[in-house]
């Protein structure tokens, strides 16, 4: 088949390597793109492959072993709960804080931006215990795209895994954006856009290009190729300082603090707090790049619940203080956008502080970039290891173990954006992008517990997939009712039925499968829960966020029916020949469960291939 001259002989499992070659084979080694005629016969036959991808789920095995043994080298296994813990802080604890809390508190929430941070916390905790069973089960470098491609299927797997890149890439350049906003304050800059050069006549979103946030992250871009344990070191370096600058702010700043500042608390009541909230969420991203080091911890099962709970609880804590510390120092009225907690300590006369709080946040965005750039790396691997991207981006360095041209690539367009674009418009979309990828992998641990092929019967799927409809249709025509209406009656519809489709699965699906080693508790509602919170928080975005979600959306769409599709397709055709030419029982593996890793028999043929 056509990815057979990009696999070695006997099992197909790895990429031949070409040095630093960059041919058309690299990119595209599949038979549908061999020639002109066969790219045509692959777009004629597209509906039909296409149906054969959307209702195809990989197996826990598949990408546990042959998707992995792609990269053709093994990334290294060094990390443990320690490290994941400070990879969780560092990847979370940065730009959100510093920026957005000053962003929100002045424009929506008041002082009640630390009910907002609640909600946003309480929503990205839920994701992270689903999150976290996946990493334990499927321990392996493609994070949410694994886990939906064995769920939910090859096609809701490529849409999350568009906008999983997507959100690495404006969160990466917003946060590169705000190091360049803090290093003007640190520089004793009253314009934050003092280092940036202003193209005038440009729309204000746009006009102010900054080179800073370039150079840093060519700079992270050098250290995230050399060494991911290199990169763990200077990520506790990083965020020890960081955490040490935090409660610097807490303990200084309530010195300062003037209760009077919260006598008008919610000057916007609950709409201003929701609103906050869903923007807010961009503080909390970045969790879900700890779980693609799944691959590279030495005892995921106890490793990865400890780092990624453990970390999102003490972030959540800490982004709490900070925003009552802030809005106890200076009015919100006053509240600087740019750097709020620098300028609040210029406010309150303790002008020295402010280069301290500049410092901490430099360094806390460094962590936050540095986390990033080793996650999104790795998703871009798993991902190209599936041929939905070119293969190319698989190759994974013999002797650094990191993927370097997924991390230099990423950085690039990273870089790119931070050179243009605002960070007000970055937030707003990099929130749509995370609380949408969010809910999928909330639905995909309903289906994972409650359905297994062979297992499950007819009428029990059919109940499942009527409770999770009727969960997504009370959670959207919440948040719908929400952007529209501001009296309380429509909820007394929306809700119920949320709570009936939850209901409906916890009295009248069995669950079909038990986590082996750590599993999320109070199945179904904490994931349904999840998927309430997240699809809520999307009805207080800004319409336009949403317009330039859909053109995105478009573009991944194009790109997979043209190649995407045919390239993916290609490469799990010729993954069933090489094993039935090797053998092997078939087991359809691109569409069923390993009995092995699953417990569960899948329906598959018990003949030997000849």
């Amino acid at each position: 088949m056509g990815a057979s001259g990009t696999e070695p002989s006997g099992g197909g499992e790895g990429l031949k390597r070409r040095g630093c070659s960059c041919g058309k084979d690299d990119f595209l080694p599949e038979e549908s793109f061999e020639s002109w005629g066969n790219y045509a016969n692959a777009l004629r036959s597209t509906p039909a492959r296409f149906k054969d991808r959307f209702f195809t789920r990989s197996a826990d095995s598949t990408e546990l072993v042959e998707v992995k043994a792609r990269s053709q080298h093994e990334m290294k296994k060094t990390l443990n709960w320690w490290d994941l813990i400070w990879f969780g802080l560092g990847a979370v604890i940065g730009a959100g804080i510093f920026v957005i809390t000053g962003i929100e508190a002045k424009k929506h929430a008041g002082p009640a931006v630390v009910m907002s941070y609640a909600v946003s916390g309480l929503s990205a905790l839920l994701s992270v215990f689903c999150y976290t069973e996946f990493a334990v089960e499927i321990p392996v470098a493609g994070g949410s795209f694994a886990y939906l491609r064995v769920e939910l299927g090859d096609f809701v797997a490529y849409i999350a895994a568009g906008n999983i890149l997507l959100e690495y890439v404006i969160g990466g350049a917003a946060v590169a954006r705000s190091w360049t906003s803090y290093f003007t304050s640190l520089c004793n800059q009253d314009d934050s856009n003092a280092f940036r050069i202003t193209v005038h006549g440009w729309s204000e979103d746009y006009k102010y290009l900054d080179p800073i946030a370039v150079g840093v992250i060519i700079f992270i871009c050098i250290l995230a190729v050399l060494s991911t344990k290199g990169s763990s070191r200077l990520n506790y370096v990083a965020s020890i300082i960081h955490v040490i600058v935090i409660l610097f702010i807490i303990i200084a700043g309530l010195t300062k603090a003037d209760t009077d500042n919260y006598k008008e608390f919610a000057p916007n009541g609950a709409r201003g707090i929701f609103q906050a909230s869903a923007v807010l969420f961009f503080a909390y991203v970045g969790f879900d790049a700890v779980s693609t080091m799944a691959e590279e911890t030495k005892n995921p099962a106890r490793d990865i619940p400890i780092g990624l709970v453990g970390s999102m609880v003490i972030t959540t804590t800490l982004y709490c203080l900070l925003a009552v510390t802030l809005c106890l120092m200076v009015p919100y009225q006053v509240i600087d956008e740019d750097a709020p907690f620098s300028k609040a300590f210029e406010t309150v006369g303790m002008g020295w502080a402010k280069y301290v709080v500049a410092a901490g946040a430099l360094k806390g965005m460094i962590s936050v970039l540095l986390v990033g750039a080793v996650g999104q790396a790795r998703y871009l691997t798993h991902i190209a290891r599936t041929h939905m991207m070119p293969p190319w981006f698989a190759q994974v360095d013999a002797k650094t173990g990191t993927p370097v041209h997924a991390t230099i690539v990423m950085l690039a367009a990273t870089a790119v954006i931070a050179f243009f674009a605002s960070l007000e418009i970055l937030a707003n979309l990099l929130s749509i992008s995370t609380l949408f990828i969010f809910s999928l992998v909330a639905i995909a641990l309903l289906v994972r517990r409650y359905y297994v092929t062979g297992v499950t019967t007819d009428a029990n799927r059919n109940k499942l997939i009527l409770c999770i409809v009727m969960i997504l249709a009370g959670a959207i025509a919440t948040s719908a009712y929400w952007g529209v209406s501001h009296d309380w009656v429509g909820y007394c519809v929306t809700a119920p039925i949320w709570f009936l489709g939850t209901l409906g699965i916890w009295f009248l699906v069995p669950q079909a499968r038990s986590p082996k080693l750590w599993g999320v508790p109070l199945v179904p509602w904490l994931p349904s829960l999840s998927i309430g919170i997240n699809i809520f928080l999307l009805g207080s975005i800004d319409g336009a966020s949403f317009v330039r979600f859909a053109v995105w959306t478009v573009i991944i769409l194009v790109y997979y029916i043209f190649f995407g599709l045919h390239a993916s397709y290609d490469t799990a055709k010729d993954s069933e020949a090489k094993r039935l030419e090797g053998g092997k029982y078939e087991t359809k593996v691109e569409g069923t469960k390993d009995s092995d890793l699953d417990g569960a028999y899948s329906k598959a043929s018990t003949e030997p291939a000849n």
